[in-house]
């Protein structure tokens, strides 16, 4: 007993011994590993890749909109079911949707190489448009794929097409709207165009639609060399795609029908293949003053055919241009931080340089009437690049505009913007005489009766008012309210049958300018 006592105390004195001398070789506390660097050299946000010298920063955005008296999220009623204004039309459209960039920034002996991608996933609210049938049938037409800003499309069973009437989808929206590269003073990939000022589209407004100007806020593929002289001086040349945002139409006026022009269609398009980028060029001033950009830009109008086949021969090429001033005034003295942008815009054959993409240049709006006899009244209008008829040379559509915004900020949570845009069009002598005859009495729709007038230019005029309020940093709710008045130039009654997707039936309609009231309710948080 004493000798195994004696064994079990000496054993336990070994093993504490043995433990002591491991302890004493291990560090007290483990040293922290830096999984994570931070890289100053670019800004706040940026961190470096692991084992590389490459700095990356992530960003984005979750936003929720509802948008009142319209079936966009970005365009007030002008055309279609919307513009039918009866019981097809939404009363609301509601869209969520992520945004997320990825910016990557890496120093090299030829300067910073950079790259930036900026993706969004989009859920919209759809419509139901007329399917033409006696028993009043209609079909589903929702966001069930890639939108403009991406390629391709996807059903909700992922097929690739469009599922049934019932509108039980459940997919959303893919948009690429950046992926450009930048390398020694170039810019190669999908960017905002250098012919659009630095706001896009958005002066003060968060409405998407404004005319007066270009705006490509999904970005524009494009090559473009930036020359930075300091001083904030810098001027820019740019190729430009112009197949996905800058095609505003080269119609076959030969297949003008009345029908047709009430739609919104002076025309059958007859756009051709890609045969030359847009070539753009701009100079900046940036100072802490504000900001100044002159911005020209060429458009080459390629169309195809005069009729089915290649042996009915075409129209030659027409180069369209457009010029562009803008223009922003930084804290002026009704308060810090407030801001005045204007620009002003003038497009000879290169109409989407002033109703650019998301503002469209097609309108059919239907109304009331107090002419007796009139089932309603209907405004309509239509702005290609150039128009022509068989056998003749394309005509070029001339537009001017410009449109602008005072930002005041009424506290650090507040601000109020209005803002304004005004574009008008205007047609030559070849597309007044075939939509109208000689002095207004004739042609397409002119010699209509009950026409009095007939003339297819026309204007646009947009107010509007936005309020924002941050209750906490990077937390942003808005209310924006807008109103689009449609300047028309006839006048009279017209008798047509009306396309099936309004619902409209073949009755006498007043032809009259024509309103829209729309307002966006939105709640965004950034990161």
């Amino acid at each position: 007993m004493k000798l195994t006592k004696t064994l079990f105390l000496g054993s336990a004195a070994g093993l504490m011994a043995a433990s002591g001398a491991f302890a004493a070789d291990l560090p007290v506390k483990a040293k922290a590993v830096e999984y994570v660097k931070i890289c100053s050299l670019y800004g706040a946000g940026f961190y470096y890749i692991p084992d590389t010298d490459t700095c990356i920063k992530l960003g984005g955005y979750l936003r929720a909109d509802a948008n009142l008296n319209t079936n966009s999220d970005f365009n007030p009623n002008q055309g279609g079911v919307a513009g039918a204004r009866n019981r097809l039309m939404n009363y609301y459209t509601f869209r969520a949707r992520e945004d997320l960039n990825i910016d990557t920034r890496t120093a090299t002996e030829y300067g910073v190489v950079r790259t930036f991608f900026d993706g969004v996933f989009t859920w919209t609210t759809g419509n139901y448009t007329p399917t033409g049938s006696a028993t009043g049938g209609t079909q589903y037409s929702g966001t069930l794929g890639l939108n403009a800003a991406g390629t391709g499309l996807v059903g909700s069973n992922g097929s690739g097409s469009v599922n049934g009437t019932d509108g039980n989808t459940s997919a959303g929206a893919l948009g690429v709207y950046y992926a450009f590269i930048q390398f020694a003073g170039f810019t190669m990939g999908k960017a905002v165009s250098q012919f659009d000022a630095p706001w896009t589209n958005y002066p003060g407004n968060i409405t998407d639609n404004l005319v007066g100007g270009s705006g490509t806020v999904t970005g524009v593929t494009q090559f473009t060399y930036t020359a930075d002289f300091g001083q904030g001086i810098t001027a820019s040349f740019s190729a430009e795609d112009a197949t996905q945002y800058y095609q505003a139409g080269n119609l076959n006026m030969t297949g003008a029908t009345a029908a047709g022009m009430i739609g919104g269609s002076y025309g059958t398009n007859a756009i051709g293949g890609s045969r030359s980028p847009n070539l753009v060029g701009q100079v900046r001033v940036d100072q802490a003053w504000g900001l100044f950009q002159a911005s020209v830009a060429a458009h080459d109008n390629h169309v195809g055919y005069y009729g089915a086949n290649e042996t009915t021969g075409h129209p030659d090429d027409k180069w369209g241009w457009a010029v562009q001033l803008a223009l922003s005034i930084k804290n002026i003295p009704t308060g810090a931080g407030d801001t005045i942008n204007i620009q002003a815009v003038y497009t000879d054959g290169a109409t989407r340089y002033n109703f650019q993409n998301l503002s469209g240049s097609s309108y059919a709006l239907y109304g009331n009437s107090g002419v007796a006899g009139a089932y309603g009244s209907i405004g309509f209008a239509n702005a290609p690049d150039t128009v022509f008829v068989t056998g003749s040379s394309q005509e070029t559509v001339k537009t001017w505009g410009f449109r602008g915004a005072y930002t005041h900020n009424w506290d650090a949570a507040w601000n109020t913007a209005i803002y304004g845009a005004y574009a008008q069009a205007q047609f030559g002598t070849l597309a007044k005489t075939t939509l109208c005859g000689a002095g207004g009495a004739g042609g397409v729709f002119g010699g209509l009766a009950g026409v009095t007038s007939c003339n297819p230019d026309f204007a646009i005029g947009q107010l509007g008012l936005v309020t924002r309020w941050t209750p906490v940093k990077n937390l942003t709710f808005s209310a924006d309210l807008s109103w689009t008045h449609l300047d028309q130039k006839y006048s009279g009654t017209v008798g047509v049958t009306p396309n099936v997707v309004t619902a409209k039936p073949a009755a006498t309609y007043e032809l009259k300018d024509q309103d829209s009231i729309a307002m966006i309710l939105r709640a965004q948080r950034n990161w």
